[in-house]
């Protein structure tokens, strides 16, 4: 694109943006390169699946790894596309939240929007929250490497996410003009990272390799106590998480050069391309899988340290093949760091957030950032994750709580526009046409079965250490969000 395409595009896009009510403040410099490699960073596939590996584990092993993963990736891209067509429409950083207010009645648009509006910030959030502690986590399985005695207390591994999140937030209010730039070193790491570890995995295979029945079929849902059935579901619940932000980039729309047309490509291509990333990277595994057993029983909880360690041999090669991973979430978390502050920013702006002139503010001495959304973002993670000190439990339901409060505000537009019979989609940029109703209909019951899945104990019998909290906390942060419209009494919104 050049200077005259870009400033035509710039002008057109500003344009689209003040009819749906909005001043221009952000400069846009993704185009469709930039902000597909941004969703495949939110999504950091190995990372994704690296990290909770072990739940994959217990609800049943290899079969319901990597069907489990085809299975999740068909019903999600219907939630993209769903998604993509709204969005086509409504290209603003008040994503979700506007969709809403745009598609209901007169009557209930001021909730509705108020609702997903803070469905969107407590997911963007807590999503943010579960990806740098994650990446804490895999540093403490990193040392385990070498130092295999060493168990790390809980405020070690905090202090090691205070550090995750301070690199991650230098990097966002700092360097955001390199962000675009570091989203596709990202995508090449990651690439490369795959290609990698399936070379390395299946050369060395130090514990044995396993058939294809082993790696494709062998399930085992013993460890989880759940029924067959419903423990493959349980084992599906990596794969669900690793999608889950994948409506989270609509919040950039506003720095998208023509994002009507381009932000539906990105959403509606990284599924397929997301897909096809985690299927070359859990066959090496699968087929050279060590003991379960052995694996379960490490102590951090994230045994994919141990398990490169054993496949590999030695402790250099499995530490190598962790460092990969490792980077993954670095980047994933300087992506989702960016995406909350500009949720943050954008539910300020429209003035439901306390403090919203102050929190709404584009810092003009580091590239137009929202240093304070960012600034408030990073606060609230930081003191969210100090539960982490009192219940470990309590703390890991934050995770299920994002893909519950983001899988929750992606159904909301769709199922609105789906009881209007979607009237207003007909115009839409990318339109799905006669199988629209269809696709929005699998999506919205998708993300009602996700929300039950991600607040069931992912073990039976339950104790109080592994108790699902993600449904409690969940209505914690309604009570919240409801006290707050109730204060605010008439909350000024769009």
């Amino acid at each position: 694109m050049n200077f005259k395409d870009e400033v035509n595009v710039d002008a057109v896009a500003r344009d689209s943006l003040e009819k749906l009510g909005y001043k221009q403040e952000m400069t846009r410099s993704r185009g469709l390169v930039q902000i597909l490699f941004m969703t495949l960073a939110i999504m950091a596939v190995p990372f994704s699946l690296a990290t909770p590996i072990a739940t994959s584990l217990i609800g049943g092993g290899p079969a319901v790894m990597i069907w489990g993963w085809i299975l999740v990736s068909v019903l999600t891209q219907t939630l993209a596309l769903s998604l993509a067509e709204i969005c086509s429409k409504y290209p603003t950083s008040a994503g979700t939240y506007y969709w809403c207010y745009r598609l209901a009645s007169p009557r209930t648009r001021l909730l509705s929007s108020w609702i997903n509006g803070w469905l969107t910030v407590v997911g963007s959030w807590t999503a943010d929250l579960s990806v740098k502690f994650a990446t804490a986590q895999l540093v403490v399985a990193g040392v385990g490497i070498y130092y295999s005695e060493w168990d790390a207390t809980a405020l070690q591994t905090y202090m090691i996410f205070l550090g995750v999140t301070a690199i991650a937030g230098i990097f966002c209010i700092f360097f955001n003009r390199l962000l675009p730039t570091i989203d596709i070193i990202c995508a090449c790491w990651t690439g490369l990272g795959i290609i990698v570890i399936s070379i390395c995995l299946l050369t060395k295979a130090a514990v044995g390799r396993h058939p294809a029945s082993f790696a494709l079929w062998n399930f085992d849902p013993s460890f989880s106590g759940w029924t067959p059935g419903w423990s493959f579901f349980i084992g599906i619940l990596p794969p669900a998480y690793t999608f889950s932000g994948i409506g989270m980039i609509t919040n950039m729309a506003e720095e998208v050069y023509n994002p009507s047309e381009i932000l539906p490509k990105a959403i509606t291509w990284s599924i397929p391309i997301g897909t096809l990333s985690g299927i070359l990277f859990l066959l090496p595994i699968l087929f050279t899988l060590p003991d379960v057993d052995t694996l379960l029983q490490v102590s951090s909880g994230q045994p994919i340290g141990v398990m490169f360690t054993l496949i590999m041999g030695s402790r250099a090669g499995g530490f190598g093949l962790w460092f990969i991973i490792f980077g993954i979430g670095m980047f994933c978390s300087m992506s989702t760091s960016c995406i909350s502050s500009r949720a943050t920013w954008a539910f300020a702006r429209d003035k439901a957030i306390p403090f919203h002139r102050w929190f709404s503010k584009i810092g003009p001495y580091f590239g137009d950032v929202p240093v304070n959304a960012c600034a408030l973002s990073t606060v609230i993670e930081v003191l969210l994750g100090l539960v982490y000190l009192g219940s470990s439990a309590a703390f890991n339901a934050f995770a299920g709580v994002a893909v519950m409060c983001l899988g929750a505000s992606y159904a909301m537009p769709i199922a609105i526009s789906l009881m209007d019979a979607r009237r207003d989609m007909h115009d839409a940029p990318f339109n799905l046409g006669r199988f629209g109703t269809i696709i929005n209909a699998v999506a919205v019951l998708w993300i009602i079965f996700v929300t039950v899945l991600f607040s069931m104990p992912a073990v039976i019998p339950v104790t109080m250490w592994s108790m699902n909290y993600a449904s409690v906390v969940f209505g914690g942060f309604g009570v919240i969000s409801a006290a707050w419209y109730m204060i605010s009494r008439r909350p000024v919104l769009l």
